[in-house]
């Protein structure tokens, strides 16, 4: 089994790969942009164990493990942090040390909800936030009318 430690950047991602057969060890930085990073995991053979903490605009990359058949692992960002020994941090270190607490079995894991849960809550926000500008327009209307006189409240 393959076993991959990713620091990920939205533009990049650092990644140490360990190989469980010959207990060879790797350090690759991939380029996210020009498909560099999705043809390195579509060459990774299936099931492969990938880590990485939780971060921003990842959906994409989370999706195109789920699709490949890999296995994702989100951690806890602060708790990956707080089990470093040294505190200066790099990306090799920071790739390397998840790749650390993922052999080691130490890995702060999250739960992570299934695709329609996440789509069915992206609509929820979305609404709202349309929900909230509603309010703001109706309410800037009132007080212009309001300025000018005019008391409508509920009619407006």
């Amino acid at each position: 089994m393959i076993i991959v430690g990713c620091d990920f950047h939205p533009r990049w991602q650092q990644v140490a790969i360990f190989d469980a057969t010959s207990g060879e060890l790797v350090e690759r930085k991939l380029v996210n942009g020009n498909g560099e990073a999705e043809q390195f995991y579509r060459s990774l053979p299936v099931p492969s164990l990938v880590g990485l903490e939780s971060c921003g605009n990842s959906q994409w990359f989370l999706e195109l493990m789920e699709q490949l058949g890999h296995e994702v692992w989100v951690g806890d960002a602060a708790q990956i942090r707080a089990s470093y020994v040294r505190k200066q941090k790099t990306d090799r270190r920071d790739a390397g040390h998840i790749l650390k607490l993922l052999l080691e079995g130490r890995f702060p894991r999250l739960w992570r909800p299934d695709a329609a849960v996440r789509d069915l809550r992206q609509l929820l926000i979305h609404r709202h936030r349309l929900v909230q500008i509603r309010t703001r327009v109706k309410n800037g209307l009132q007080h212009l009318a309001m300025n000018r006189g005019m008391q409508k409240k509920g009619k407006l």
